[in-house]
């Protein structure tokens, strides 16, 4: 059975300090799988805490289904935690890790150790360990402990899922081998899920919607593509993925870097300072004389299956990608057009295209 999950007006403050949680309210639909996303300090391990009953709010409800969760004993709420750190007892077999919560349950509610060993077999075999219940700890991978304590936390057939950073202390190919899994195993179980990450890639690769928080509160709600493509605050724009962050000053709807207008606004803001938001796959270089900004290239460095180019437009600092195979020298001038880019001025984010073509006279560089 799956459950709805309402976080109520949260918050948490630990002694006399900021809050760690300021008044957070989400909330989760049955079966749903959503990320929380944030940097260190920002609130999401607290949040999930909160959820599991291991911590309690200052103040702000929780709900399963409508129902209070915060007056019900933890044993009783039906969740299973998976944690980064594992948490596996090294003294057991793979097989006892699984069936532990079953085992320590009160004996009215035990189910028989037929039924037991018939569910930690079902359990291994799904998370694809079935030859392995013999084992102890010690004798896995990081990614087999993960999944056996991934299946620990399902044996007790909870009516809520929390993951803590579930792949944090893996190294990146058998990070990214167990989020397809963990995803494709979602699919078929059907838990409302909640996890913890700080990994951006993690969240939108996993996720049916992320939260993205900061400094106790939640920034922006919304699919992978909602999060990525249009970020609602600077502050999203800036954790979601890499990009170049330019300081503007905003007159007539054009960002000026200098006295060179960069980009142009879609719609109106407010003259005053500004961030200018790009990312390196949406800016595009061309040859000198080319629609575009006069720019100079300034570096280069090889990033993955591409090259990544520093380039200087007006005193501004941006980062392009081109092809690995293409070499420009430093000091090359270069033509330097922003396809995509997004102004923050005040409280306000819109999107911008590239400045109108500069008439003699026109912020020169």
């Amino acid at each position: 059975m799956t459950v709805a999950v309402t976080i109520d007006q949260v918050g948490k403050t630990f002694g006399k300090g900021a809050p760690a949680l300021a008044d957070v309210s989400l909330d989760v639909k049955p079966s749903e799988l959503v990320a929380l996303l944030g940097p260190s300090g920002s609130g999401k391990t607290t949040l999930l805490r909160i959820v599991a009953g291991l911590e309690e709010p200052s103040h702000g409800r929780v709900l399963f289904d409508g129902h209070d969760a915060l007056s019900v004993p933890v044993r009783r709420r039906g969740i299973g935690f998976v944690f980064q750190n594992y948490a596996l007892f090294r003294h057991m077999t793979v097989a006892e890790n699984v069936a532990f919560g079953l085992r320590s349950r009160p004996r009215a509610e035990r189910p028989s150790e037929a039924e037991i060993r018939t569910r930690v077999a079902d359990l291994l075999d799904l998370v694809q360990l079935g030859s392995f219940g013999g084992r102890f700890p010690a004798q896995l991978s990081g990614g087999q402990r993960q999944r056996v304590a991934l299946a620990r936390a399902l044996a007790i057939e909870p009516k809520v899922l929390l993951l803590d950073e579930p792949f944090g202390a893996l190294d990146a190919l058998v990070r990214k081998e167990l989020r397809k899994w963990l995803r494709e195993l979602h699919d078929r179980t059907g838990h409302t899920t909640l996890f913890v990450t700080h990994d951006q890639e993690e969240a939108l690769e996993l996720a049916d919607r992320v939260v993205v928080m900061g400094k106790g509160r939640i920034e922006q709600v919304g699919t992978p593509d909602d999060v990525y493509d249009k970020p609602a605050t600077a502050a999203v724009f800036g954790f979601m993925g890499e990009s170049s962050r330019i300081e503007v000053e905003v007159k007539g709807g054009l960002a000026l870097a200098g006295a060179t207008a960069i980009a142009a606004a879609t719609q109106a803001v407010p003259d005053g300072p500004g961030l200018l938001y790009v990312r390196p796959h949406d800016v595009s270089l061309g040859l000198p004389g080319t629609p575009g900004l006069e720019g100079e290239v300034r570096g280069f460095r090889r990033h993955g299956a591409i090259r990544r180019v520093e380039v200087s437009v007006g005193g501004a600092l941006f980062e392009a990608d081109i092809a690995p195979t293409v070499r420009v020298p430093i000091g090359e001038k270069v033509a330097v057009r922003l396809d995509r880019a997004r102004l923050f001025a005040g409280s306000t984010g819109v999107d911008c295209r590239p400045p109108p073509p500069m008439q003699p006279g026109d912020y020169a560089i």
